[in-house]
């Protein structure tokens, strides 16, 4: 018997002396109050841990030593290696907005720290989305480096990155865009962010710079969006109401769950205006549904919807004269035919995550997506239907490699798209008042557009300081194209392919000290023509017609100091852009795409962030960035013109941003913002420039969480807030048409006047069950 228990005893000693117990406490890094719920975990444990009320936490390694991960909804990640076990740990967690040394990205194909990435990223976080007053995406994406965001209304946006997709009418091109895992960019190359409502969003990830060798065609890079997930344990469930000038109303819903095995978060969003502008009025409905559980010991499946249902009236551009004296007026022919786009448009996915073994993993995800279109314009009244499927799988291996740990992935995407589009007289002028009426057709196509990428990456540790990642990928694209209008002697049915193209890319990131590294990369990019530059006069397909291509040399540094509450980075690129794509005129309202030129992107750009303490119970977090930009076109020859050596169209010289943003331990927040624009060439012989503007914006909030929550047992929360955009009433141009043209003598409509001093408020109130 004695025996049993000296055996027992000695199990339960040595299984003791085995397994390390660490402890200690959490609290906020400003006024050091103990934070709770924060989750903790690490490779060396399944369990997953959480603070109580008074910030501690407790947990039992296999070893030492360990490496430890906080995380907490509002607040930055942190990464802590725990060396002994004798000591209580003391870790304190900075606001996630500025934090972004720590900033985990999950839009490259190997996740990893922002600061260990040969790139440059733009973080938007949750709490940066709510920077204004949430109507449009696109205006906080304006305020990233490297990024020019045109904002001719709600529903009239598009995108630039270091000047790539600037030649763009209307619409955002060149720029590849993804909900997840799922592409919501078309198969031609078009993307529209403007309908996705900042409150379904969690995250937005911008990688800068020609990014083929992880995802295709994407000369200019591409946008990651994260939906918002259900982070604490419970249920939880919130509404939010907007109104502002011009008839602005907003309101938001969002119920959510989560348990250990499942989480699910519901949003509804709907926004209407009747628009500062003749002809502008606006309603959109959308409806978004992320949700994961766990299917076993080492699976977890994902689902992701979204739907969106707008109309929204359209009041074009206006002549430099107008745009002086009456901005708030619509062009008048689109006056007159009240032109409007309405769609509806939705996506699915699901997205199945396995890991073979703790080196080996897989992510699966099949999606589906359509779109139901209707555009009267004084033109034409244009008829769309889309539709589309695709799938993307990504295998992961983590392994030593010549004696070093590495990383490689790889996978193959694929997507196909169903494109049918009719055009259809417009015959407004003949019923006076009435706007747009249809009349017979003027032409009726459909297309078939399919793409796959075969992409592999490879992530090495040469050294403790030096670490290299390389890319490749294989993208091929072709494209059916049948044309159904027989009453034109024109057929422009045929097949087209491109060639297959190889994007290569490599780069090096060097820790000169700790949390302080220096970057280098090449990559390289392209991107496809449309259908529409494909075509000639004739109906013809062109097929000498090239995509795009660029190559993009990259140095930058990326730090943090005085305790991670100084975050810097700097960046230095240069792309050359070959086989750049123009539209060529051939006869009257005749055009063709035509490769005619190369151009050079040359700039500079950087990013402070700082958080500091002004009190116990007042911070401080300031922010600014800059971009400095040489966007020029090498080689270009237009109808006999030359414009070699002129200034990229539609792109401004130089960008600033800046904010001082308020915060205090009850509940108050002062977020203020600056945004420059340099002036910028309006054609691509510079004979035209916009003007530079200055703007300001407010956001003051209260959450007056401590006194509302010992009234009602901390089961309620309550938001009350209020702001102005574009404080100082600057009259400026918000968007511009490059090279526009006037017809019958008039002058030409280059501009999209900004919005004026406009002010909103609000409530928010919320239930945890």
């Amino acid at each position: 018997m004695k025996k049993h228990l000296l055996l027992v005893f000695a199990i339960f000693f040595f299984g003791k002396l085995s397994a390390q117990q660490i402890s200690g406490k959490v609290a906020d890094a400003f006024s050091n109050k103990p934070l709770k719920n924060v989750k903790i975990t690490s490779e060396d444990f399944s369990e997953t841990v959480f603070t109580d009320a008074s910030g501690a936490f407790s947990l039992l390694v296999k070893g030492l030593p360990v490496n430890l991960i906080f995380e907490a909804p509002g607040y930055g990640r942190m990464s802590l290696q725990v060396d002994a076990a004798s000591e209580e740990i003391f870790v304190v967690l900075a606001p996630s907005e500025g934090s972004l040394s720590e900033v985990v990205l999950r839009s490259t194909i190997i996740p990893q720290e922002l600061l260990e990435t040969p790139a440059s990223v733009a973080v938007l976080s949750e709490e940066e989305l709510q920077r204004f007053d949430e109507t449009n995406v696109m205006q906080n994406i304006s305020t990233l480096p490297g990024l020019n965001v045109h904002q001719g209304a709600l529903n009239t946006n598009k995108m630039s990155i270091r000047g790539v997709g600037a030649r763009s009418q209307y619409s955002t091109n060149r720029v590849k865009a993804y909900f997840m895992e799922i592409p919501i960019t078309s198969a031609e190359g078009e993307t529209t962010l403007d309908d996705l409502d900042p409150a379904a969003l969690e995250r937005i990830e911008i990688i800068k710079g020609p990014t083929s060798s992880i995802y295709g065609a994407g000369l200019g890079g591409v946008v990651t969006l994260f939906p918002a997930r259900a982070m604490e344990q419970g249920t939880r469930a919130r509404v939010k109401s907007t109104f502002g000038d011009y008839g602005l109303f907003r309101a938001t819903a969002r119920a959510s769950h989560a348990s250990k095995s499942a989480k699910l978060t519901a949003t509804y969003n709907h926004v209407e205006t009747d628009g500062w502008r003749d002809n502008s009025a606006y309603d959109r409905d959308s409806f978004n549904l992320f949700g994961q559980v766990l299917a076993g010991k080492r699976g977890e499946l994902s689902v992701l919807g979204n739907f969106v249902r707008l109309k929204a009236f359209i009041p074009s551009s206006l002549n430099r004269e107008t745009l002086r004296t009456e901005p708030s007026s619509a062009a008048f022919n689109w006056a007159a035919a009240q032109g409007y786009e309405s769609y509806d448009k939705a996506l699915l996915g699901f997205s199945y995550q396995y890991r073979f073994s703790e080196v080996f993993s897989n992510v699966t995800s099949v999606y589906g997506s359509f779109r139901d279109a209707y555009e009267p314009r004084p033109f034409d009244i244009l008829n769309e239907g889309q539709s589309a499927l695709g799938a993307r799988t990504k295998f992961g291996l983590e392994k030593d490699i010549f004696g070093a740990p590495a990383q490689v992935s790889f996978g193959v995407e694929f997507y196909n798209e169903w494109y049918d589009t009719a055009t259809f007289e417009n015959l407004y002028e003949q019923f006076e008042d009435r706007g747009s009426v249809p009349g017979e057709y003027l032409s009726h196509n459909e297309q078939d557009r399919r793409y796959y990428n075969i992409f592999l990456q490879w992530n090495q540790e040469v050294t403790s300081r030096l670490k290299l990642e390389a890319g490749l990928n294989l993208n091929a694209t072709s494209y059916e194209l049948s044309d159904l209008y027989e009453a034109d002697e024109v057929d422009q049915t045929g097949d087209y392919s491109f060639e297959e193209v190889f994007s290569p890319r490599i780069g090096a990131v060097y820790t000169v000290a700790p949390g302080k590294n220096l970057y280098a990369s090449v990559s390289h990019g392209f991107s496809t023509p449309t259908v529409a530059e494909t075509l000639t006069p004739e109906g013809l397909i062109n097929t000498n017609l090239k995509p795009e291509t660029g190559i993009n040399y990259e140095l930058g540094f990326k730090g943090n100091f005085l305790n991670n509450r100084l975050y810097a980075e700097v960046a230095a690129f240069s792309i050359q852009v070959e086989n750049l794509l123009v539209a060529e005129r051939v006869a009257e309202d005749q055009y063709i795409g035509r490769n005619a030129g190369k151009t050079d992107h040359n700039g500079i750009e950087f990013l402070l962030n700082y958080n500091f303490p002004i009190s116990t119970t007042v911070r401080a977090r300031t922010f600014v960035n800059a971009a400095y930009n040489s966007f020029e076109f090498d080689e270009f020859v237009d109808e006999e013109e030359d414009f070699s050596g002129n200034e990229l169209p539609a792109v401004p010289g130089e960008t600033v941003n800046a904010g001082l943003d308020i915060v205090t331990s009850f509940g108050l927040t002062l977020r203020s913002t600056y945004q420059f624009e340099g002036e910028m060439p309006l054609n691509d012989a510079n004979t035209e420039f916009r003007k530079q503007y200055d703007l300001l914006h407010f956001k003051l909030a209260l959450e007056p969480l401590e006194m509302f929550n010992t009234l009602t047992n901390q089961h309620w929360d309550l938001e009350i807030f209020g702001g102005v955009n574009n404080a100082l009433d600057e009259n400026y141009a918000a968007s511009v048409i490059p090279n526009a043209v006037g017809f019958g003598g008039n002058a030409p409509r280059y501009f999209y006047p900004g919005m004026p001093r406009n002010f909103y408020g609000g409530l928010a109130v919320g239930y945890k069950f």
